[in-house]
């Protein structure tokens, strides 16, 4: 594909993105406010920092995705991530299923975070972790593009913060929310039904949200039903979500606030189709046909957490904020009878059928003190604390109570201390991270495909010092521009190597594969905002001297994880104009670029393809409000073609495509809220991008046109 002209180069290194064309709302963990002089907002995340801290003065690409942004997307779809493959630059497309596989943040794996706890776990990356509450609770998402240690381990590629909804209406307010979603097709047709309610007085307010969400089979643009996802589809699929959050704010004029929340989350595979291959020679991509599939049980994501908060805003001078919460999770697999489901001692080989489980729970304690002036000194600000957590997850083959991966313990204790000090337009911030946790697996046997040997438990300790260091300068006419350096810190995906050990006579303290993933991250940039919208950019080069890339194996056709150095960049744009209160313009584009080695300590030569890297992104909207109770939006995503590694090994070839989709609401008052979504509003047909790649049953189609009407009525 095409180049950047050299002549953009010195501009893309003087540029960074310090909060997307963020549209915000207010809610419990982040506010917009009107500067009175430039009347433009100030907007402020908790995500990384704890307590409020306006963006600007942040040295880190920050994208703020609003309540209209996450309204406009679920006007179009129920789907989690769709938000985020549309209003995200760095983030990759949709995969449109249960299965999050080929989804990714810049190029590497992002923490995925609900009102701040982590859902999954990395010890056991089950790639399912982005479908855990339903949408409609979401009031914004923070997302920190890049590498950061700021809330803990996982965060690779960043971290992305799904933040519930708070009252913000004095009373009580009711609200009843209808879906009707079709292609057309008898058995397309999917549907929603939702009732909220929330309070709110002085001193305490209490949010309370239940919801069904019945999915039918999708069609690709060619009329074909889309083959099942090998690792769980939304498709042909039930959620039922409870969601709960109230507190009470007392003290000195309520300074001080008790919280407490509760999510249920579950989504089950109805059990209707069954997936048929396809044949990527001929170019035709998997479907599905009705039938029962393998095994007894359906594919199943089970998400549940609690969490209890305390806030001081006058503690010792500062702002004071624990956080204690517990969470577990299940995500069941569709049925194989493939060979590594075997075993003789249970059924003869060839005959045995089986699902695999990964089940994750934790706990954790999170604190944070901020002081503002500290010592006196005008500017100055500390923010410290520690954080807790006890994160343990296993896999086993479900209908047979196999263990497939050992429990895994991981522990940790992470203190930190940031210090920010601004000195007229300059605000200069650095601080550091100390993980110091311990991994420990008992004693295990693996199974029959493995050799039923027996693999010597042990105890791996991870210390790190994770530093970060940034400035940011406002400059005139609404300009700001931004440096920054840091390290962040996760976890392999401990339980492949694990359970493909085969050979007698290993034990966890020798498998290299275990090993940490430090990633560096530098970044550099520039944005601007004013009266009528917003510009920014960033160019950013991460770094890690033992990551993690997949390839497939071209005998297996499955992904295998390879441990070996690599190397990242990429550049991101984005824009808003709003020439008048009734037009708005958005836009953006992303390019990631990584490399690894051809061979072990080798010269980092082979481009990383779609399973890692996503190819070029452009996005762009049209938001048009005809009259004031009205809106109508016009949306385009383009992926665009790329060419790697040609004449070499791991040659790849990805045709790029581009999606419009379409938005209409007009608000009655009275009897409610009527909208109109069009996702594929060409019914263009297309393969995704991570699916142009060959791999185990890895070959499908898109969604095409889904037409959805959305009714929503207050009281």
């Amino acid at each position: 594909m095409r180049q950047l002209p050299a002549t953009l180069t010195p501009l893309l290194l003087a540029a960074a993105v310090n909060a997307a064309y963020a549209q915000t709302s207010t809610t419990a963990s982040g506010t917009e406010q009107k500067d009175d002089k430039d009347k433009v907002q100030t907007v402020t995340i908790t995500t990384g920092t704890r307590t409020a801290k306006a963006v600007d003065k942040i040295p880190g690409a920050i994208t703020v995705v609003g309540k209209e942004e996450v309204a406009h997307t679920l006007a179009i779809t129920e789907d989690a991530t769709a938000v985020l493959a549309r209003s995200v630059p760095g983030y990759s497309e949709s995969s449109q299923a249960m299965s999050n596989t080929g989804e990714n943040l810049r190029g590497r794996i992002a923490l995925r975070l609900f009102d701040g706890v982590p859902q999954g776990s990395p010890l056991r990356e089950g790639t399912r972790n982005a479908t855990f509450t339903d949408m409609g609770v979401v009031g914004r998402i923070e997302v920190i593009n890049g590498p950061s240690a700021s809330e803990g381990i996982g965060a690779a590629g960043g971290i992305i913060n799904y933040i519930s909804k708070t009252p913000t209406k004095t009373g009580d307010e009711f609200q009843l929310v209808s879906r009707y979603t079709t292609q057309f097709k008898d058995d397309s047709d999917g549907w929603k039904l939702g009732f909220n309610y929330a309070h709110k007085e002085d001193r305490w307010d209490l949010l309370a949200a239940v919801s069904h969400v019945d999915r039918g089979i999708p069609y690709d643009g060619r009329g074909n039903r889309i083959g099942m996802n090998t690792s769980g589809s939304v498709a042909d699929s039930r959620a039922n979500n409870v969601f709960v959050k109230g507190g009470v704010n007392f003290g000195t004029d309520n300074n001080q606030r008790i919280q407490a929340s509760y999510s249920d989350f579950k989504i089950t595979g109805k059990g209707n189709y069954i997936l048929v291959d396809g044949d990527r020679a001929r170019g035709l991509p998997n479907v599905s046909i009705p039938g029962r599939p393998l095994g007894s049980k359906t594919e199943i994501n089970d998400f549940q957490q609690a969490q209890v908060s305390y806030d001081h805003l006058n503690l010792f001078g500062g702002a004071l904020s624990i956080n204690a919460y517990a969470a577990k999770q299940a995500m069941r697999y569709p049925a194989e009878d493939g060979a590594d489901r075997q075993d003789p001692l249970i059924a003869p080989l060839g005959t045995l059928i089986d699902q695999s489980e990964v089940r994750a729970k934790k706990q954790g304690l999170r604190t944070a003190w901020s002081k503002p002036d500290l010592a006196g000194v005008k500017g100055l600000e500390l923010r410290t604390g520690i954080d807790l957590v006890r994160d343990e997850a296993d896999q086993r083959l479900a209908l047979t109570d196999r263990l497939w991966v050992p429990p895994m313990i991981y522990k940790s204790v992470a203190p930190y201390g940031q210090l920010s000090y601004e000195i007229g337009p300059l605000t200069l911030s650095g601080g550091i991270r100390r993980e110091d946790g311990e991994l420990h697996v008992d004693t295990y046997r693996t199974t029959y495909f493995r050799n039923r040997v027996l693999v010597e438990g042990g105890t791996l300790d991870y210390t790190a010092n994770l530093p970060n260091i940034g400035a940011v300068l406002k400059l005139p006419g609404g300009w700001s521009a931004f440096v920054s350096a840091g390290k962040g810190f996760t976890l392999p995906n401990v339980g492949i190597p694990l359970r493909n050990i085969s050979v007698p006579g290993q034990s966890v303290e020798g498998i290299l594969d275990l090993q940490a993933i430090i990633v560096k991250n530098q970044e550099i940039g520039a944005s601007w905002r004013g009266k009528l919208g917003s510009f920014s950019a960033s160019y950013y080069d991460s770094k890690s001297d033992l990551g993690v890339s997949l390839t497939i194996d071209p005998v297996t056709n499955d992904f295998v994880m390879n441990r070996a150095p690599v190397h990242i960049k990429g550049v991101e744009l984005s824009g808003e104009f709003t020439p008048t209160k009734d037009w708005r313009f958005t836009g953006l584009y992303s390019r990631i670029r990584g490399k690894t080695w051809y061979v072990r300590n080798g010269p980092l030569d082979r481009e990383m393809g779609a399973t890692d890297i996503n190819p070029d992104k452009v996005g762009a909207t049209v938001n048009w409000r005809p009259i004031p109770n009205a809106e109508l939006t016009l949306g385009m995503t383009k992926l665009l073609s790329r060419d790697l590694n040609v004449g070499r090994g791991n040659e790849e070839h990805t045709t790029g495509y581009s999606l419009f989709d379409f938005s209409a609401n007009w608000d009655t008052g009275r009897w409610g809220k009527f909208t109109l979504g069009i996702e594929n509003l060409a019914d263009k047909y297309y393969i995704l991008s991570w699916s142009q790649v060959p791999g185990f049953r890895n070959y499908w189609s898109g969604r095409g046109r889904v037409v959805s009407i959305s009714h929503t009525l207050t009281f």
